[in-house]
Formats: C-alpha cells, structure tokens, sequence
C-alpha cells in the first residue's frame, strides 16, 4: 500500500492567498476531535535533514492554536520542543489543548504526531489585545544600521515560500559570542486579507527557523556542508541546471569560505548537466579551509516572543540579528532578533540544538 503524505487529498491551490498561506493550510478533523487538526498539503524535507524543516511545524501548530481562541486575543510568546524527526512521507496531526481561558491571557498547548507519537510539542500563551492599560513600560531594542535590502525580482526557480538577502560580514579577531549573523527575509507574494494579521504570525514563525542553529557553526567558521555524504544528499537535491540559480546556490553553494565558491558552483555545475557527482572532491576543497566537520547538528527547542504581533507584515521586509552567546558539550544557543523595516522590534527568538563534531577515533587495536 503507497505511502499517504496528507490524510486527504491536498485541495487546489488558493492563487488570492500567498504561497505560505497554502503550504501552511490545515484540514480540520471533526471526527477525531474539535481541536485536531492536520496538514493539508506535504511539508518541505531539507537536503540533508533528519527532517521535515521545523519552522513548518512551529508555524502550523500555531495557525492550529489561533484557530481555537476567540478575537482579540494575540500570541505573545510560544516555548516549542522538537521530540523526534518529523516523516515527510506520512501526515502530521495536531491536537489543541485549551489550557486556560482568562480575561487578559489563554494558554494552548499543541502536540505534533505522527504514527501516535509526539514529534514536537508547544505550549502558547495568548494577550487580549489592548488589555495593558493606558499607562504603560515601555522600552525596545533598536535596530541596527544595516544596508537596505536590494530591489530585484524573485527568483523564478526558488520554491521556498520566502527569499532572504544575507548580509555578507567578515569574522574578524572579535570573540565569537560578539559575531552576528545579519538577514533581510520577507515572504514572497502577498498574504491575503482572508488571512489577517494570524497568517503573517504564522508566517513570521515558519521563517524563524531559518538556519537558525546553523549560526553556532557560521560563527565558529566551520563548514556544514563538508561531509561527502550530506554534499551527496544535497547535490542530488538539483532536479535540473536551473536549480543553481535558486535559493540551492544561496543556502548551501554560498556557505563554504569565500574564493572558493566558483570551484564548487563549477562541480555542482557539472551534476546538473548529467556528470557524476564527485562529493569527496567538493569536500576536500571545503575542509582545506577548516579541518573540523559537523558530525550531528538538530534542534532541540525553540522560542518566539512576539513584541508586537501586530505592527508589521511578514510580505515586507524583515531584518533578523542571530548571534550565539554559548556553546559546548555538545550543544548551543542562538538568540535572534527580529524587526520591521521602520524599526519596530517585532520579536525575539531563542534555539538550543545539538552540535557535535565528528571525533577522530583511534582505531580499535584487532585482537589475536
């Protein structure tokens, strides 16, 4: 019997909503309960992940909690554990707990699962709006001074549902918890006035996790992709030369230490128009820079503070900040902050994930 990727059929595609709007569709199942509810159409697997990429998760588990509180009530802060890789290849279900429903806050907590098991589970807390008083404290982060983000149309061939401009900064002697890593992310098309101010929460929280503990080793200047066999998974990601111009080449191509990313455009170059791949080539040109190579990096758990959930647009430009303050036996922390264009602070986010460093074992001595 063929695998099942979505309980039921994926409907047709809403062209009045914005391509998230339609990757982040759920399908309420009454039958199984009032609050369950499951993917409508199949969620996105990274090259080289464990995984279903986690920021689609975050997001659906809270368009799944939105549906459950009344008007005028806002999510503020959500605390999310990932528990188990999620299958790409069978349905996610989620099932909403109504925890509290006070004056000024309810609390949801949502589970994430697939084959009766919890892959991922959140707890969020929700504002009534304007509950706060006239009299207020107040103070906010400021956004720092950054080049604009360039003018220039999407690309064709990216299927992400957002595009980011990286902004490119040389590490120099400064200590590595004092490095940061600086983005402009948007939403590509239009969220619909269908899907309000909650679409583009849910947009935000799908695009936190943007290469989010991917920062431990960026900051520490060591190569993710310099293993031949995630190398292998990710060339063969490429369906076609004119993958090379997508966001393949942005995400990946681009990660290796700078002169050398025309080598390896070139190889890669070479896969798509049918010659083999040659990972451990690539691979030896990216260790050259920097011996040590990533054995296993996975997030364990994810924050979001929404400051204010209401002052911006995630189809608008976004600067996001990530820095790590710490990092060892065998994990790291990664803070990110996020504002509008105009400057407001809209939220901050914090991960924990697992970063461990593939060890150079001394062989076991055979036994006579």
């Amino acid at each position: 019997m063929a695998k099942r990727v979505t309980i039921f059929d994926p409907p047709p595609l809403d062209t009045a909503k914005a391509g998230i709007e339609n990757i982040l569709e759920l399908t309420p199942m009454q039958d199984i309960g009032p609050d369950v509810f499951t993917n409508s159409r199949p969620l996105w697997h990274p090259p080289g992940a464990r995984g279903v990429y986690g920021g689609a998760v975050i997001a659906q588990c809270l368009a799944a909690a939105q549906r459950t509180v009344p008007e005028g009530f806002t999510v503020h802060s959500m605390h999310c554990y990932f528990v188990l890789a999620g299958d790409s290849e069978i349905p996610i279900i989620y099932h909403v707990e109504r925890v509290r429903d006070g004056r000024s806050f309810a609390t949801r907590t949502v589970q994430a699962r697939q084959r009766g098991r919890p892959i991922f589970t959140t707890t969020l807390s929700f504002n009534k709006d304007d509950s706060g008083g006239k009299i207020k404290v107040e103070h906010s982060s400021q956004m720092p001074s950054v080049p604009p983000p360039k003018d220039q149309p999407p690309s064709k061939a990216s299927q992400s549902p957002f595009e980011v401009q990286r902004i490119r900064t040389e590490f120099g002697s400064e200590p590595i918890e004092q490095r940061r890593l600086v983005q402009w992310c948007r939403v590509r098309d239009k969220i619909s006035e269908e899907g309000g101010h909650r679409a583009h929460l849910s947009a935000l929280a799908y695009i936190s996790d943007n290469y989010f503990i991917g920062t431990v080793p960026r900051v520490h200047k060591i190569p993710r992709f310099s293993s031949p066999t995630v190398i292998e998974k990710a060339l063969k990601a490429l369906k076609n030369p004119s993958d090379l111009g997508s966001d393949f080449v942005a995400n990946y191509i681009n990660e290796v230490a700078p002169g050398r990313q025309a080598e390896i455009r070139k190889l890669a170059e070479s896969h798509a128009n049918g010659t083999a791949i040659d990972a451990r080539k690539i691979s030896s040109i990216i260790r050259s820079e920097d011996p040590r190579e990533i054995g296993m990096m996975v997030s364990l758990d994810h924050t979001i503070y929404f400051h204010n959930p209401r002052a911006f647009r995630a189809d608008e430009w976004m600067l996001c900040v990530m820095e790590s303050p710490w990092s060892g036996d065998g994990r790291g922390l990664v803070q990110q902050k996020i504002w509008s264009r105009d400057g407001v602070h809209i939220a901050t986010c914090v991960q924990e994930g697992v970063i461990r460093l593939k060890q150079d074992e001394p062989k076991a001595e055979s036994k006579l």
